[in-house]
């Protein structure tokens, strides 16, 4: 007996390096490479553990995977099926269930992670800058280089928020010169650190050397870097994200860098920011917009990606600074039909009439309604909302701050005045002609031009009609040829 059960033992006992199997690559999360637990897909397919996600959410970093792609974490949808396929691959291969990474483990995973691509990035980049030339750097700007119009009024170039610095700030930031490539890579490094300090400190910096050596904006303007001042801009943080849309700021101040910030992606969280960021930021992002605008290649994309509502909105800020530079902002994309149709659209006229009878910016809003008038739907909206009269009005009392002011509102009236028969009548009605003969002898040479132009329409006899098309007339239904022989005969 006591043999058998000797004979009949067995041992439970194995060796793990014998038994254990490897995991299907697909089981295995490709930031922590541990075997998920709690898989997740993200808005760009790949699969993660939760909590590898969350931290790099929160430290505001997406990793370089081994394809060259970077993940979306904008939505996570938990992969039910694959956890079930991990758990019973464990039940079947004899091995305990994954543990769920904890949260402070994965956002360390996700520093080191961090740190080595930004190694790697730099060691990459000193090596191809070995081997280039060191490019030119761009001088300041002119404004004939950067609006389609002159514009006759003060700093109508530049964003009211900058303001130059003095010469011992300028003196301070060039004693120790250093590379812009070591530069570059220094801020980076900070900016894409998860110390909040350090992120503030870096932009502190980084908006000091851009607006003081005017070289440094062509040179910083570089694909990482907007990269990192981008995903800063809409921080919660109010000293991160008001030196962060200052500094783009400053960097759109270099005419060769206006469509890189544009094509960089950095027009949405400007927009964001000027719709409800903290105050001194939105001054900022209405003076990032107006400098952007600037550039005829920009126009319509600002237009298109919904910059047009919060820019006629910050007409009314209590901001002189957010006011200014959103109506010349307003002024600089007006210039584009398709930006005018939506402005009528949006109720622009009738806000900018009102803000005209109240007094306020009068110069910057005749400006825009001067380009809203070159459109026939911006015309009728003026012509609704009572237009001429204003102007009329205006030129009858004669209180302009400037002689350009005269001229935009003259100009302005001779856009409306394209408006046929309508407007002829309207003109009369507030005894527009002998205005206007007052503004032909006193005025200046071109709102004496403008005021003859006007004349001349008014002139014309009164029994003159709109040449009209027949043919478009009759095809619409709303006349019939009946009527029109039987009226005739």
């Amino acid at each position: 007996m006591g043999s058998g059960k000797h004979r009949w033992k067995i041992s439970f006992h194995w060796s793990p390096s014998n038994l254990k199997k490897q995991p299907p690559k697909e089981f295995i999360c490709p930031i922590s490479n541990l075997l998920m637990a709690d898989p997740v897909i993200v808005s760009s397919g790949q699969t993660f553990e939760r909590n590898c996600v969350l931290a790099c959410k929160s430290l505001s970093f997406k990793p370089t995977l081994s394809n060259n792609s970077t993940p979306d974490f904008t939505t996570i949808i938990p992969n039910l099926a694959l956890k079930s396929t991990i758990l019973n691959w464990c039940k079947s291969s004899l091995l305990h269930p994954p543990i769920p990474l904890d949260f402070h483990s994965a956002k360390n995973i996700v520093c080191a992670l961090k740190h080595q691509e930004f190694h790697r990035i730099t060691e990459g980049n000193n090596c191809n800058n070995n081997a280039k030339t060191k490019t030119e750097s761009s001088n300041f700007y002119s404004s004939s280089d950067e609006s389609v119009t002159p514009l006759p009024l003060p700093l109508t170039t530049r964003p009211s928020c900058y303001s130059s610095s003095s010469s011992s700030e300028i003196e301070a930031l060039t004693l120790n010169p250093s590379s812009t490539e070591e530069e570059e890579n220094e801020f980076i490094s900070k900016l894409r650190s998860y110390q909040v300090f350090e992120q503030e400190e870096a932009l502190i910096s980084l908006r000091k050397i851009t607006r003081t050596r005017t070289e440094t904006r062509a040179s910083l303007c570089t694909p990482r870097m907007l990269s990192n001042l981008r995903s800063l801009i809409t921080s919660r943080y109010a000293t991160i994200q008001v030196n962060s849309v200052a500094v783009v700021v400053n960097l759109s101040l270099d005419s060769t860098n206006k469509v890189k910030l544009a094509r960089s992606g950095i027009i949405p969280p400007l927009i964001d920011v000027l719709k409800g960021g903290f105050l001194e930021a939105q001054d900022h992002a209405a003076g990032a917009l107006f400098s952007l605008a600037l550039d005829d290649q920009n126009k319509t994309a600002i237009g298109v990606l919904g910059a047009l509502p919060p820019l006629l909105h910050a007409l009314r800020s209590d901001s002189e600074r957010a006011r200014n530079d959103s109506a010349l902002a307003l002024y600089h994309l007006s210039l584009v039909q398709s930006n005018r149709a939506k402005l009528v659209k949006l109720g622009a006229v009738q806000m900018l009439l009102g803000l005209l009878r109240a007094g306020h910016m009068t110069s910057r809003v005749l400006l825009i309604l001067c380009n809203m008038a070159a459109s026939a739907e911006g015309r009728a909206a003026m012509l609704d909302a009572g237009g001429v009269e204003s102007f009329v009005g205006m030129l009858s009392k004669d209180e302009f701050e400037s002689d350009s002011t005269r001229e935009s509102c003259v100009a302005a009236l001779n856009g409306l005045s394209q408006g046929g028969l309508r407007f002829k009548g309207l003109a009369s009605q507030v005894g527009a002609e002998d205005v206007l003969r007052k503004v032909e002898k006193e005025g200046s040479e071109r709102a004496r031009e403008k005021a003859r132009r006007i004349l001349e329409v008014l002139k014309r006899r009164e029994e003159e009609v709109e040449e009209v098309d027949w043919e478009a007339l009759l095809g619409s239904g709303e006349v019939s040829r009946t009527r029109i022989y039987s009226d005739v005969g």
